[in-house]
Order: structure tokens, then sequence, then C-alpha cells
């Protein structure tokens, strides 16, 4: 009950901040206006006009990337049964930006309005195969592997879109900036639905997965005496993980650390348990992100602070906090 409301009240304060101010109120009444509500509080065209074309697509971008990047990385992290697991870390992002970058430079229109999507996707997809290819030792993942191929990964990938930087002109250069940087400032409503059906697909269906990922915690020779198909969980997880962080790359650009920070904070707060931690990750990423584009854009105003710089400040000690946890346990 908790993150909904959280949500909610972040929804609102972030639709109603900026150049021209919205109260609470009015934003409540705008919204309600459609069903034919009577306002709560007056308000002006332009404020509404403002909150329909401007803030709200935002808003609802940031929910939809927030909550997928989280959810997949709650997954992940359940998949590889290691806490370190994330879709930044692990090349997966690198992997569709290099594609989505690809697809800018070299003119990739197949899809239409999907292209970039579909694009980000199929790197994602690449990048979690190999990543997963190259960390199996006699049919279990080696964490130590997985964690070398992802920054091997990382780097092959920062390489080809460092080339497709090279290449690109002026104005393909301003697209592929953003996407290095990680921002929300492109959103419209046919970005956000270009970008809904493939992150709602991984966010919506994982949660379905969770019996099976607390089986995985056993082990996979335990899940399998569960009756869990072992190898069948991990290409469905790996395939909606791989859909979620496309999309959500295509759309708003390499942003880390949420796929890593929201899973730990959550299980201090409901344990361990995948059918409770990834609708909630999905809603307390959602909050994240559209909290941390909030700041991003109002922090230095009229200036913008790239969102992936706020989310890599956030995320990074955090990183090293767990690395340090990690190495006492050793240690203990």
């Amino acid at each position: 009950m908790l993150l909904p409301l959280l949500l909610l009240l972040t929804v609102i304060v972030a639709v109603g901040t900026g150049a021209v101010h919205i109260a609470p109120l009015q934003v409540v009444s705008i919204l309600l206006a459609p069903l034919g509500i009577a306002p709560l509080q007056g308000y002006e065209e332009q404020q509404a006009a403002v909150l329909w074309a401007i803030r709200l697509p935002r808003v609802v971008l940031g929910m939809l990337v927030g909550a997928g990047l989280a959810v997949a990385g709650t997954a992940m992290q359940g998949l590889f049964r290691n806490p370190l697991a994330d879709p930044g870390l692990l090349g997966i992002s690198s992997g569709a930006s290099l594609a989505a970058a690809m697809s800018v430079v070299l003119g990739f229109h197949a899809f239409g309005n999907y292209s970039l999507p579909v694009a980000a996707f199929t790197g994602s997809l690449l990048a979690t195969v190999l990543i997963y290819t190259l960390s199996q030792e006699r049919g279990r993942v080696n964490v130590t592997t997985m964690l070398l191929s992802g920054i091997a990964i990382n780097a092959l990938c920062g390489a080809g879109t460092g080339l497709m930087t090279f290449l690109a002109t002026d104005e393909q250069l301003r697209t592929l900036t953003f996407w290095s940087l990680g921002s929300l400032g492109g959103a419209t409503w046919p970005t956000v639905l270009s970008a809904m059906p493939l992150i709602l697909a991984g966010t919506l269906i994982l949660p379905f997965m969770a019996r099976a990922l607390n089986a995985l915690m056993l082990g996979e020779s335990g899940a399998a005496h569960l009756g869990v198909n072992v190898q069948a969980v991990k290409w469905i997880v790996v395939g909606l993980v791989a859909l979620s962080v496309g999309a959500g790359v295509a759309v708003a650009g390499t942003i880390g650390f949420v796929g890593l920070v929201v899973p730990h904070l959550l299980r201090l707060l409901t344990g361990p348990n995948h059918r409770t931690l990834l609708p909630a990750s999905a809603l307390l990423g959602a909050a994240l992100l559209v909290l941390a584009d909030l700041v991003s854009r109002t922090i230095a105003m009229p200036a913008e602070v790239p969102i992936g710089i706020l989310t890599a400040l956030l995320g990074a000690p955090f990183f090293l906090y767990l690395l340090r946890a990690g190495k006492k346990e050793v240690g203990a």
C-alpha cells in the first residue's frame, strides 16, 4: 500500500513542477476532467495543455522505464543468484545502446516508429545471450566469469558506440549524446506508445516467473527437483529482460543502477520472496526514476542535468557498499 501511494504522490508532484506551476489539486482536476468530474480547484487552459502535452508523457515514460529496469534487475539477480547482477553492469544496456546507435547512423527504419526499440531489443538480447553463454561452466553460472564477461562486453559495445559517434552527422551526434547520458527529455506520446508494449511485456510477465525464481534460489538441481523446467525459465527470463531493457534504452538512453539499487532496498523491507519483490520493484523503480527526472530538470533550471548522471551518483556508492559488504562476508 505504501509503494502505490509513494508512486501516486511522486507523479502528482512531478507533473505539477516546472516553469508552469500546477498545484496538486489542479493536477488531479485536470486528470479527472475527461471523466466529467467537477474540478477540485480551478485551473487555466495553458496548465492543462502543458500537463497533457509535455509533463504527463515524460512522467509516464519515466514510470515505464524505471519499472522495466527495476524488474529486469530483480529477475536477473534471481536468475544468476547474485546481488551484483544488473543490466547496466553486465553490458545489456550497452548492447542495446550500440544497436540503437547503429540503427540511427545506418538509417534502419524497417519497422517505422518501432525501429529503434526493435534494434535496441536485438542488441540487448544478443548481449544477454552472449553473457549467459560465456558464464556457463558445466551447466552452472560462474559469477566471476559473468562479471568479467559483462565488463568486456561493456567495453566492446562502448567502442562500437564510439565508432558510431565518429561516423555520425551533427544531427545524429546529438541523438547519440542523448543516449550516452540518459534523458527523458525526448518524451512524447508516440515515443511512449512505441516503447510501452515492449516494456510492459517484460514488467507484467516476469512476476509470473516468481515461483521459478524462488525455486532457483535453491540451485538449479533443487529447482529441477521441484518440477521447474530450468532451461525454459532461463530463456524466458533472459528474453523478457532483454525486451524491457532494450525498449527502455531506445527511448531514454543508458540509465544505470536502477536495477541494482531497487531490489536491494526492497529485500531489506519485504524479504527475498520474488512474488512480492517483482511487483514491488516495478512500483519503486517507477517512483525512483520519476523522482530522479524531477530533480534532473529542476536542480539547474533552465538547464537539465542528464538523468543517467543522477542515477550513477546514487548507484555507484551503493555498488561500492555491496562490494565492501561482500568482502566482509568472505572474510568472516
